[in-house]
């Protein structure tokens, strides 16, 4: 290819990067790839096999394969290395160019650098991506955020890229600022949530029903097939058949049980306390890998601490198909504490997000994708101003109508010493919603009593403080 006439260009070419950039160039649209990593740009142009897309070694010769203004697209590592790659491109950037972060970025790290580069007139973008490699290869769910007039320019390469559900895009303008960023954050904290409620759904039907592997296989595999069809529940029933190379057992049953994060789960949870969004669900997930972590503090605690024998005494067959009804009415759940921080968010920071547009855009490519994203989409665009999907009429016939699944197989595991504190939030949170009155006013009193915080009565107008000795 020419100098300078590269239509895009991409800054880190490890999987994600590489792969997307391919996706690109499959599509008809020129691309520069550039990495430090001189490998990386070899595996390139090696893969790239006659497609538009050619790697630079330096980047002199990767911003002189752009045509101005300038497009790039970085997918390096959240935190400093997004900022060590804004500081290196700098020098190279003039007036116009349009630089698009697609990493998992912290939104408020993203407002500071769209400010950074609105001082240079640059356009600067938070884009959340999500579909793992296969996804970035083949079509991702694109949620762009930032300046719209640099939407509009890479609209046909993104819209061209991103996964097709009835022919239609999985991308659309989320809003501006940082609200890309917001998106994929909360995105991601509702897979944080829907694995945790999986692996729940596997310690019940392992060590409670004891069920091998080949079964747990038939189970997801039915699941995926009826009441919960999902891109999760479908690879969870692929990882059930997969043998180790070395040795011949299953390989799941060779993985180490500690579950690692990169944050983002975290951030969803932090932010959402500062929203006063309740999301419980996802928060028990993340505290569940930090638990997970502490191994060897467990296995001592395995000895020392009695209880249960983790043994279920419900018929196997009737529990499992209790057990996908409580899947399903946790996941409607899941999904409902995800939107409302969505809402509680785009109403404090100005998004403006179009809730059916994002339910729209998740049905496919990402990771959390599934059937249900179809009613939900349905639900905001009959009432946009929906407060709480656990409100729409067929969202709630589904789970007012799993919720007796729901209850038990919570009891049931609570009796065993089956630990399932996702599932157990959602049944918290559903019944703690559906309570038009909760013991908060005991709360309330007990803080007036030791720290005259005061309170309100029903009874009548104002704030009131009593001396309770």
């Amino acid at each position: 290819m020419k100098s300078g006439n590269c239509e895009i260009g991409m800054i880190g070419l490890g999987v994600m990067g590489r792969n997307l950039a391919l996706n690109i160039a499959d599509k008809g649209f020129s691309v520069a790839g550039y990495d430090t990593d001189a490998k990386q740009v070899e595996a390139l142009g090696r893969e790239a096999e006659g497609r538009p897309a050619v790697g630079a070694v330096t980047i002199d010769e990767f911003v002189g394969l752009l045509r101005t203004p300038k497009a790039i697209i970085m997918l390096v590592p959240a935190g400093p290395p997004v900022d060590a790659v804004i500081d290196a491109l700098l020098p190279h950037l003039l007036p116009g160019d349009l630089l698009i972060d697609g990493g998992n970025s912290y939104f408020r790290e993203t407002d500071a650098r769209i400010r950074r580069l609105d001082e240079r007139r640059v356009l600067y973008m938070g884009v959340g991506i999500s579909g793992g490699e296969r996804g970035a290869r083949f079509g991702p769910s694109i949620m762009p955020g930032g300046p719209e007039a640099g939407y509009a320019r890479v609209r046909p390469i993104f819209e061209a890229a991103a996964a097709k559900v009835d022919g239609e895009p999985c991308v659309a303008y989320m809003g501006p600022g940082s609200a890309g960023d917001y998106v994929k954050m909360v995105h991601n904290g509702i897979e944080y949530a829907m694995m945790q409620l999986i692996a729940e759904s596997y310690d019940l039907m392992k060590r409670g029903l004891g069920l091998p592997n080949g079964r747990l296989r038939e189970v997801y595999d039915g699941w995926n097939s009826s009441l919960l069809p999902s891109f999760l529940i479908e690879i969870t029933a692929r990882i059930f058949a997969k043998k180790d190379e070395v040795g011949g057992r299953f390989l799941l049953d060779m993985i180490v049980d500690e579950a690692q994060q990169k944050g983002t789960g975290k951030w969803t949870v932090q932010d959402a306390m500062d929203l006063r969004v309740p999301v419980p669900t996802i928060g028990s997930a993340v505290h569940m890998r930090d638990l997970s972590d502490l191994r060897e503090e467990r296995q001592e605690a395995d000895h020392a601490l009695s209880g249960p024998d983790r043994r279920l005494s419900q018929d196997g067959a009737r529990f499992v198909d209790s057990l996908a009804r409580a899947m399903r009415a946790s996941m409607i759940i899941v999904y409902s504490q995800g939107m409302a921080q969505l809402a509680g968010a785009s109403r404090l920071y100005g998004y403006g997000l179009r809730l059916e547009e994002v339910a729209k855009i998740w049905r496919g490519g990402c990771i959390i994708r599934s059937a249900l994203l179809e009613p939900i989409r349905r639900a905001f665009h009959n009432r946009p101003d929906l407060k709480s999907l656990l409100l729409d009429p067929a969202l709630k016939e589904m789970v007012t109508g799993d919720q007796a699944d729901l209850r038990t197989v919570v009891c049931s595991a609570a009796a065993a010493g089956l630990p399932t504190p996702g599932l157990a939030a959602c049944l918290a949170y559903f019944d703690a919603y559906r309570s038009g009155w909760l013991p908060a006013n005991l709360v309330q009193a007990q803080r007036d009593y030791f720290g005259a915080h005061r309170y309100r009565r029903f009874d009548r107008e104002g704030l009131f403080h009593t001396e309770w000795e």
